[in-house]
């Protein structure tokens, strides 16, 4: 079971442009059968399916600005906070926000969703009570409920913590377990992409397309430089210091998203990505995300109705890039057993995005690119955070980028290996 649309070699038209360049245009597979499927379902029930991660004692952690919060699944959920005083006596702060599974209320058909970024979720609940007493409920003990939210990719990660009333919670967790049952599958909104290649002779870009997307480029630029120069360095002072930036527990981590694309040749796909002609996307829910290496991270939404709405998080600078590299570590080793040392991760810093209402300066992103290794050479995992307002990080993690981060130079840029 996987999110996103799947290509097939044979199924593509060849499109030929004005200028007579040549493109084969893979089509998606719309599928359909869904309900079929869920009607003839026969397989263990959601409890069932979650049960390994029950039986092996394993626990999920989130980190926030001030609490962590530990969830042993089926056991307790722990909300603390860790403090060094002198003389390295480590102080404690903790609540049980539930211990012990109370009885669970589910009994199949009827499915509870919830709005997850915008997009209606089946989850799967497990209710957990006898927590800490409350003080502010007379003393009543605190509880949750689990929200068990089906993802392909997910390592069974604490999506979001949130007190619904005082001393109870909802507690979200993404897992592979439950989508093997079709009623708890996410369901990507119908909006398939048609994915182009060139064909030898060919530019990897249609010349004309080329030149629409530099004149829109210029429009956008000249605002985005204005709104920064214009902005007087008291009101910026004013701003921070009534401003912290907090991270907000709930809406750090935006999204987490899979995508799967047609089968280029391994070196097609790598110059393609690195010519940024080849873009990744990716993301679940209300926003998606659209990066192309060596141009832009664009965040959008897409509605049938409306169309589409685009906000440019960050654009490409190289000299901008370099001098944000020589403050910050572009490059992540890895230490291999023989000693020898492997690129891990590389960062790089596109700046000069949209200007942010709340702090009236441009969005900027740190885009993190990682191998992933994955049965599909094509699959791509894409999330987003925001640990201050307008200034996110972007995880990019696909096979395609393990082929090329030992070709990282000092300032972590990419070329196709030789």
């Amino acid at each position: 079971p996987t999110t996103g649309v799947l290509y097939k070699e044979d199924n593509y038209i060849i499109m030929t442009t004005v200028d007579k360049e040549k493109y084969k245009c893979l089509l998606p597979l719309i599928a359909s059968g869904n309900e079929e499927e869920e009607k003839d379902y026969k397989g263990p029930t959601p409890g069932e399916l979650l049960e390994p991660l029950f039986k092996q004692s394993s626990c999920s952690y989130r980190i926030e600005s001030y609490w962590t919060y530990e969830v042993c699944h089926g056991k307790h959920i722990r909300q603390y906070h860790e403090e060094k005083e002198t003389g390295q006596k480590i102080n404690i702060q903790e609540y049980y926000l539930g211990n012990m599974i109370m009885k669970n209320p589910l009994s199949e058909p009827g499915i509870p969703t919830k709005n997850i970024e915008g997009q209606m979720t089946p989850y799967y609940p497990v209710e957990l009570g006898n927590g800490t007493p409350c003080s502010l409920r007379q003393n009543l003990p605190r509880s949750s409920t689990v929200m068990y939210i089906c993802h392909p990719e997910a390592k069974h990660e604490i999506l979001s913590v949130a007190e619904v009333t005082t001393c109870e919670y909802e507690v979200v967790i993404l897992t592979p377990l439950l989508c093997n049952h079709p009623k708890y599958r996410f369901r990507a909104s119908p909006v398939n992409d048609i994915f182009c290649q060139s064909l030898p002779g060919s530019p990897l870009k249609p010349h004309n397309l080329e030149q629409l997307e530099k004149q829109q480029e210029m429009l956008k630029m000249p605002f985005r430089r204005v709104k920064e120069e214009e902005m007087p360095s008291t009101k910026e002072e004013k701003f921070s210091s009534i401003h912290k930036p907090v991270a907000v527990g709930s809406h750090q981590l935006l999204t987490v998203g899979t995508t799967h694309i047609s089968k280029l040749t391994d070196e097609q796909l790598i110059k393609e990505f690195l010519s940024g002609s080849y873009c990744f996307h990716g993301g679940v829910g209300w926003w998606k995300y659209e990066f192309c290496y060596g141009k832009y991270v664009h965040q959008y939404h897409e509605d049938k109705e409306s169309g589409k709405t685009s906000v440019v998080v960050g654009t490409w600078s190289k000299e901008e890039h370099i001098e944000w590299s020589r403050k910050n570590a572009a490059r992540t080793f890895y230490l291999r057993e023989d000693g020898t040392q492997t690129v891990r991760m590389v960062s790089h810093f596109y700046g000069n995005g949209d200007v942010c209402d709340l702090t009236d300066k441009p969005r900027q992103v740190t885009v993190k690119l990682k191998c992933k290794e994955s049965d599909s050479p094509h699959a791509v995992t894409i999330y987003m955070l925001e640990p201050h307002s307008c200034q996110y990080i972007l995880g990019v993690e696909s096979p395609v980028i393990c082929k090329i981060l030992d070709t990282a130079d000092e300032y972590g840029l990419l070329s196709v290996p030789s």
